[in-house]
């Protein structure tokens, strides 16, 4: 190997330890102490929960482990948004599992915490998954209910959607296992099955101290909403459990006895491991974001035997296209080629970067993955379309837009990896997240912005120092440096994957070694949910 392959896989897995020393800390949710309060409380953490529920805590995948990431921070923070979700197998079968963590807050729904949840049950919904509830919620974080309350996609938003896959059949299972409180109550019991644990587990609209306020009456919280008393009075619950693990053995028990489910029927044979090794990823990546390098060479490191068949090789080749298989999956994958290229032509073409041709085979591609049922992989290191006057007379704009059309009106599954760069439009023709990938995951060398941080830097620097001199401030070279050095660092935070997983742009950052099984994992979720729709690209220009 040569030196740059070594530097980039020095600095490739200095990144992968800063991920998993970030993670570790992440899972401790609250901190170490109020883990401790919980356990003395008889009770599990919400990892312990899942841990447990699941057939091998090892096959599963985490939906949004650093929601949350650097955000209020004046309320103490809220470490993955204070909710995990897993997608795994309980008794065989892949469900996702949503429990709440009770260390942050006391399970308390941040604005972040409605968003995640609401993913949660957007991928229950997209590939028909079995969803278990872990309830175990003070309910509403006070300090910023105006910010999670009334609107569209807001915590009312989790009920409609318990209503609409009700009547989707798509299974749900709550165990109330702690506090479930005020309109929090409705989740459990608009589930299909609802299970509550003696002595910890209590659901009321009210406590007894608003109770108390409000009508005067004096009660206590276990005889006001405890499991003796929706299981043998109100008969709001369904199961009584003894404790945690007691709870999720009835879990268990229920989940075993689901029936078969009618499935999309998307091509799979025995998987194979890639040929190539898949270590050597970390030194073919470059350690710098402008860097060239050759897409083929990641893609054969992902897919089984490394084999990987191209489509319209010659033609376009700031993108790859092509079929292959992971974990035995047929998949097409759509990549942006990170090396520069020539035309036949002779001509020159910036690697990353789409122009009409690309973006016209990519078009062409896409539609014929939808024609033949085969999940779309896009694989993004994309720095945006190209521009100048021989592009816009070229027609860039409407190739573009073609592109973007094919994406919006896939009707098979989509999923998405950011292993480099994800910037401005070319994030929208990749499948960004507004494209609804079914999942979106990023390396943790993967940016996104509008656009490049020293392009976006220099511009908001000449910006300001333009404002400055207008009012009659003296900018000089000093001055304009110390402008771009400080709008730089703030924008490369903003770029950085964790601030994008925090705010659930995308739904993790992986290890590029688990890739496989992210998209594989995915795929299989999306095979509970057959195609009813037909794959139309509407009007677009010729």
């Amino acid at each position: 190997m040569d030196l740059n392959f070594n530097q980039n896989e020095d600095h490739n897995k200095l990144l992968l330890s800063q991920l998993r020393h970030k993670f570790a800390k992440v899972k401790l949710g609250g901190g170490e102490k109020r883990i401790e309060k919980l356990h003395a409380e008889g009770k599990m953490t919400a990892r312990e929960r899942i841990d447990y529920l699941v057939d091998d805590p090892n096959k599963c995948i985490e939906i949004g482990a650093f929601v949350g990431d650097g955000m209020y921070t004046e309320h103490g923070g809220c470490p993955s948004g204070g909710v995990i979700i897993k997608i795994g197998y309980i008794q065989g079968k892949q469900c996702i599992i949503v429990a709440n963590d009770a260390t942050v807050k006391a399970g308390a729904w941040f604005p972040i915490t409605g968003k995640k949840n609401l993913r949660a049950q957007e991928i229950a919904m997209e590939n028909r998954l079995p969803i278990v509830y872990l309830v175990d919620s003070a309910g509403v974080y006070l300090p910023l209910q105006d910010e999670i309350f009334p609107d569209k996609e807001h915590f009312g938003r989790i009920f409609r959607n318990n209503a609409q896959m009700s009547s989707m059949g798509i299974t749900q299972i709550a165990a109330v296992m702690g506090s479930c409180v005020a309109g929090g109550a409705y989740l459990p019991i608009m589930s299909d099955e609802a299970l509550i644990v003696d002595k910890t587990g209590s659901i009321f609209l009210a406590g007894s101290y608003l109770v108390k306020a409000a009508i005067g009456e004096s009660i206590d919280n276990e005889t006001l909403g405890g499991a003796t008393t929706h299981c043998e009075i109100s008969g709001v619950t369904d199961y009584k459990a003894k404790d945690d693990k007691d709870a999720l053995d009835k879990i268990k028990n229920i989940v075993s006895k689901i029936g078969a489910f009618e499935k999309a029927g998307f091509n799979r044979i025995k998987g194979e491991k890639p040929a190539l090794d898949e270590k050597e990823i970390y030194g073919i990546l470059p350690k710098a974001r402008n860097e060239q390098y050759d897409m083929l060479e990641i893609i054969k490191r992902l897919v089984d035997n490394s084999e990987f068949e191209p489509y319209k090789d010659g033609y376009g080749q700031t993108i790859i296209t092509g079929y292959a298989r992971i974990d035995g999956w047929a998949v097409g994958i759509v990549a942006n080629q990170r090396k520069v290229v020539k035309t036949k032509k002779g001509e020159m073409q910036f690697g990353g970067v789409i122009y009409s041709d690309s973006a016209d085979k990519a078009t062409r591609f896409i539609a014929n993955c939808n024609q033949k049922k085969i999940p779309l992989v896009f694989i993004q290191d994309v720095t945006g379309f190209m521009v100048g006057s021989k592009s816009e007379h070229g027609g860039i704009i409407k190739d573009g837009a073609k592109m973007v059309n094919a994406v919006s009106n896939s009707v098979v599954p989509k999923f998405t990896v950011i292993v480099g760069n994800s910037y401005g439009a070319g994030n929208y023709a990749m499948c960004g997240k507004a494209y609804d990938p079914r999942l979106i995951f990023a390396w943790p060398s993967a940016e996104l912005a509008v656009m490049g941080g020293a392009q976006a830097a220099k511009v908001l620097a000449q910006i300001e120092a333009s404002s400055l001199k207008a009012k009659g401030e003296v900018v000089d070279e000093a001055k304009e440096a110390e402008l771009f050095t400080k709008i730089k660092a703030k924008y490369d935070e903003q770029v950085s994957p964790y601030y994008a997983a925090s705010r659930l742009w995308t739904d993790a950052i992986i290890d590029p070694l688990d890739t496989r099984t992210w998209i594989s994992m995915g795929i299989e979720a999306a095979n509970h949910a057959p195609i009813e729709k037909k794959f139309n690209l509407g009007v677009i220009q010729t």
